[in-house]
């Protein structure tokens, strides 16, 4: 047993990374590029130049944040406004990044690869790393995540420059239900993985603040449902550990 975990861990960088490159089979992956296909329809709706959307997929990662850049753009948004909307939507990001990057962080990890790889943190990456990485040695993490993360990157930017002529004839029902999959994914990822009760909670209470807050701010519904929500399972999680506490 410990042969085989010295073995493991004695394997070459190359072969750490060429195993997270591997993941681009997996279903996360296969999921966010359907998905991405969809989001490709709507490119094509919208008028984008191909090349356009083949580079947005490479910079503008996170695939919410492109579909509010698009939207802005369609609704005549100004810069300014659109570097705005994209901006709050890519800080739900932030608490995957606090999580994931102690668990690639090596002794010897430098600060700016961390940073760097931190572009290629979203909801596909982070579900496929959390799951996977505590099976890889710590000081091949970032190597393994980086095979991942880039390979995930460029498949998705060939993946739409391929389509972007294909999909246009496609009805928007079926452009609209590829996109849905990455949430509908993320949200059954994260209910399966959770190991807290709070986890639930904030789960459900996000999902019933949505509509809710879409009727009141639809330009904010999903930041104050996720805030909301979070923050209600957090005041009640903590007000019922005070409670058995005192009993106690």
């Amino acid at each position: 047993m410990f042969f085989m975990e010295d073995v493991e861990d004695e394997r070459p960088s190359l072969a750490w990374f060429l195993r997270g490159a591997r993941g681009i089979f997996s279903l996360p992956a296969a999921i966010l590029m359907l998905s991405f296909v969809g989001f490709c329809a709507l490119t094509v709706q919208a008028g984008v130049p191909p090349e356009q959307v083949v580079f947005m997929t490479g910079i503008v990662w996170a695939l919410p944040a492109k579909v509010i850049l698009v939207s802005s753009v369609l609704g005549g948004a100004s810069l300014a406004t659109a570097f705005l909307a994209v901006t709050l939507s890519s800080i739900r990001l932030m608490p995957m990044v606090a999580a994931l990057v102690p668990e690639l962080r090596g002794p010897k990890t430098p600060t700016w690869l961390l940073l760097v790889l931190s572009h290629f943190v979203a909801i596909t990456a982070w579900v496929f790393a959390m799951e996977r990485i505590h099976d890889v040695p710590r000081h091949h993490r970032v190597t393994f995540f980086a095979g991942f993360g880039i390979t995930l990157v460029a498949a998705n930017m060939v993946l739409v420059g391929v389509v972007y002529n294909l999909v246009a004839e496609f009805p928007p029902i079926v452009a609209g239900c590829l996109f849905f999959l990455t949430p509908v994914y993320f949200l059954a990822s994260i209910w399966h993985s959770a190991r807290h009760p709070v986890v639930y909670a904030a789960l459900a209470a996000g999902l019933v603040a949505g509509p809710l807050f879409y009727w009141i701010a639809p330009e904010f519904d999903i930041l104050l449902a996720g805030v909301g929500g979070g923050t209600v399972a957090w005041a009640g999680e903590r007000l019922w550990r005070s409670r058995r506490e005192a009993n106690t």
